[in-house]
């Protein structure tokens, strides 16, 4: 059936335009030594809404990935970096099959970063870097080739390393030290404002600040009827966490699902934290 082009927005109308998609391989998640189960993924755990289907998303784009998500066993509980039991469980809709670290490091903008460029690592990891709270730009391929960076007082100042060949360890042994110097305000510079309305998986709330806050969006679906959308949010929080699908605790009818608030609605309430309908960004 085909939807009302007022429904489809831009992202959909631009798919269609690009015609079918050369086929893709399956999506890497470096970190895992084997390809996840189907039936362990993102997509496959939580189904769309009654009635809803999920938004056209272009073959190995940074949206499909994450709706491959490996995920841990349903009732998996979510831990800090130091194995203790997050303290709300009841937020938790699933965890997602990736270490949280054991040092107090990947917060909520750092999960959303450390994603993001185990996205990059699989595709590109030319394209893998992220700016500093300060503006310095750490990018992967200047780490591997020998160049990082170190903080004196308020400077954040190149410095000199080993060069290496690229992997997933050096990978991890770059991120360490964005995770330090990078944060919400960084973040939310990273990424391109987009209007609430349009939300695509990939896509990231983010409040810059001392309290700030970020959660990804995950996976979107749309109402063809209606055209109202609903988003899969995921997040990490203080301590370092498990990155973990957000429950909708107020309508627990939606169970994951979060309804994306009309123009009328001026804030969007998370369960641990209420972004204004201006925080969404999406990287480039």
């Amino acid at each position: 059936m085909l939807l009302p082009l007022t429904r489809l927005g831009l992202y959909g109308l631009a798919l269609l335009a690009a015609g079918p998609s050369p086929a893709e391989p399956d999506p890497v998640y470096p970190w895992l030594a084997a390809t996840p189960a189907a039936g362990q993924r993102l997509a496959q755990r939580f189904a769309p809404p009654l009635g809803c289907q999920r938004v056209p998303m272009l073959a190995g784009s940074w949206g499909e990935w994450l709706r491959g998500l490996p995920l841990r066993p349903a009732g998996t509980p979510a831990r800090f970096y130091d194995g203790r039991l997050k303290d709300n469980q009841a937020v938790v809709a699933a965890v997602v099959a990736i270490d949280p670290g054991t040092k107090d490091l990947q917060q909520c903008a750092d999960a959303v970063i450390r994603l993001r460029a185990e996205y990059l690592f699989s595709r590109n990891p030319n394209k893998i870097h992220f700016h500093l709270t300060t503006g310095y730009d750490a990018w992967f391929s200047d780490y591997l080739a020998g160049r990082t960076f170190q903080v004196k007082g308020e400077q954040v100042l190149s410095a000199p390393k080993a060069a290496e060949a690229s992997s997933h360890a050096a990978l991890m042994r770059y991120l360490l030290p964005v995770f330090g110097y990078a944060g919400t305000l960084s973040l939310s510079r990273e990424v391109q404002p987009v209007a609430l309305a349009e939300v695509m998986p990939g896509d990231v709330l983010v409040h810059g600040g001392r309290p700030g806050h970020a959660v990804l969006v995950a996976d979107v679906a749309q109402n063809p009827r209606t055209g109202r959308r609903y988003m899969l949010l995921a997040q990490s929080y203080m301590p370092a966490q498990h990155i973990h699908l957000l429950r909708n605790v107020d309508h627990p009818n939606l169970g994951a699902w979060f309804a994306v608030p009309g123009p009328e609605e001026p804030q969007l309430g998370t369960p641990e934290w209420t972004f204004e309908q201006t925080e969404l960004g999406r990287f480039d």
